[in-house]
């Protein structure tokens, strides 16, 4: 299942398929409406193509009421809708889901992704899902435990897209209710998840406009290195910004590939973990 070490070539060679996606794919997740929660009281016109379940690899991006207080409660970025957990979508998600297809075995969909609540049954049958900008993220009672029972019955979370003390503390501050024993700790690159694919043997990222180091962490199950890794936190981070703009010149070639590897790689192991 691994690629050639000559990596970067097979990248280059998805970042082709990219560029000769259809615009009206890249598209497709914004054609039809639903309203949306976004905030208690508040509601608001979201287009989103939610597929339906057919056995391919999918990807789930995980919605909630964004916290207003403490981390700034809002700003722009690129024209986008502003709910904060729809950070680079859906080009991000897409993007990643063509790059699974061409360099891997696994059958993706490429044509439309799920936005899901916490506390969504559908979330159950996806065995990964990605949620962005940890400063805003709340959760209610009930739908922190959907997300232990998600964890413990097999499921991974992907943290990406904050950077800053005051995300750090809300993060750590959810998942604590989410898994009260619960020790994040940070990774090395000896770490299987940087090797379930392509071959990282140096954590050396940087927020890819901000400039600040990367830090990799994450929660075993029982606490234990030995076992199951339960997510991954890209700590400082912004890998789907790099997905996002990958076939628009905006990104480096080069951080645009280090940014597909780890997330083939996140996919993968939690694919065969």
């Amino acid at each position: 299942m691994r690629p050639p070490d000559r990596c970067s070539w097979w990248l280059g060679v998805a970042l082709l398929a990219l560029a000769a996606l259809p615009a009206s794919a890249q598209r497709r997740g914004r054609e039809r409406g639903e309203r949306i929660r976004i905030a208690p009281g508040l509601e608001a016109d979201f287009s989103v193509n939610n597929v339906p379940y057919d056995g391919r690899v999918t990807f789930v991006r995980l919605r909630y009421t964004p916290e207003r207080m403490g981390y700034g409660g809002g700003g722009g970025y690129f024209g986008g809708i502003n709910y904060q957990w729809d950070h680079d979508y859906p080009r991000a998600d897409t993007h990643l889901m063509t790059m699974l297809r061409e360099l891997t075995t696994f059958a993706t969909n490429t044509t439309g992704t799920d936005i899901l609540a916490v506390d969504d049954p559908e979330l159950m049958k996806h065995p990964v899902a990605y949620l962005v900008e940890a400063g805003f993220w709340t959760m209610t009672d009930d739908e922190v435990v959907h997300l232990r029972n998600y964890l413990l019955k097999g499921g991974f979370l992907i943290f990406d897209d904050f950077i800053g003390p005051y995300p750090w503390y809300n993060l750590t501050r959810q998942l604590q209710r989410v898994l009260p024993d619960g020790r994040p700790v940070q990774l090395d690159a000896s770490h299987p998840i940087f090797h379930s694919f392509f071959e990282i043997n140096e954590l050396n990222h940087r927020h890819p406009y901000a400039g600040t180091p990367s830090q990799f962490w994450g929660i075993f199950e029982d606490n234990d290195p030995a076992k199951r890794l339960l997510m991954i936190i890209n700590r400082d981070n912004d890998i789907g910004e790099s997905w996002e703009w990958s076939d628009s010149g905006y990104i480096p070639i080069d951080l645009s590939d280090e940014a597909y590897k780890l997330g083939v790689n996140y996919m993968v192991y939690a694919a065969t973990h």
